[in-house]
């Protein structure tokens, strides 16, 4: 039965796919609070009152990133290499998306349209990342292995969305909404193609590790692009579509710990 939930079961049952798909999450959310801790010192001074939520931001996605290395411990099972092609934040950079990392790396103020950059492609990826978790908490928040991890990341990256959706409709009021809107279509555009080619690259790398048939890869391939075309057809409005959200002010604290993990 090839629905997400049996998926899923079989990744994490298996050491070697369960070390891979940990890997790959723990990659990913230590980029992301590199680039958000960047981000924080650079803050221009008109939008200083920024530079808190923002490094909240990034204390959140180094936290992740800890959990996922505490779960491939406790599992007792090492991290492993990240496949260039299923890096996700590498190739979403590659494809001009975000701020570039060598702009993070020099010691020069950003630009309030950097922010608005920054602000955009978040909104976009976090999408992503708060469907995926919820999906992930939906089947698996009481698991006795994972659960605890799923429900504290998850709701972090709803947070993470609710201050996106807030901070660009402050940015839009301000005189900012054209561009804001074209940088979220382009963003979501690319981020569905990366999406599309990460999946794929991460099914055929799983489907190697447990012995999937060729009809079940191709099965599984099938409903990737699939989805791909639905979401080129029109799911990716969801995506740049903004409102103000139920939590206010998601990141006006401090980053919460995770006990256990770390």
């Amino acid at each position: 039965m090839l629905s997400a939930k049996s998926l899923f079961q079989e990744i994490l049952d298996h050491d070697d796919s369960f070390a891979l798909f940990c890997s790959i999450a723990a990659g990913g959310e230590s980029q992301g609070g590199w680039e958000n801790a960047r981000i924080a010192a650079l803050v221009p001074e008109s939008q200083r009152a920024l530079a808190p939520r923002i490094t909240r931001h990034g204390a959140d996605e180094d936290k992740h990133g800890r959990i996922f290395d505490a779960l491939m411990r406790k599992r007792g099972v090492r991290p492993v290499p990240v496949p260039p092609e299923t890096d996700y934040t590498m190739l979403l950079e590659r494809g001009g998306i975000g701020l570039a990392h060598d702009r993070l790396r020099r010691d020069e103020p950003l630009t309030v349209e950097d922010i608005v950059t920054y602000l955009a492609h978040s909104r976009v990826t976090e999408q992503r990342a708060s469907e995926q978790m919820g999906l992930l908490r939906k089947h698996f928040s009481d698991h006795p292995e994972l659960g605890r991890a799923v429900r504290m990341i998850s709701d972090d990256e709803d947070n993470h969305l609710a201050y996106c959706h807030e901070e660009l409709l402050r940015l839009a009021h301000a005189g900012h909404g054209r561009a804001i809107q074209h940088t979220l279509r382009a963003s979501a555009l690319a981020e569905i193609r990366v999406h599309r080619d990460v999946s794929l690259a991460v099914m055929d790398r799983m489907g190697r590790i447990l012995g999937w048939s060729r009809a079940r890869a191709a099965l599984l391939a099938a409903g990737i692009h699939a989805a791909y075309v639905y979401e080129r057809l029109g799911g990716w409005r969801r995506m740049v579509s903004l409102r103000m959200p139920d939590r206010r002010d998601a990141l006006g604290g401090p980053a919460s710990t995770a006990p256990g993990f770390t």
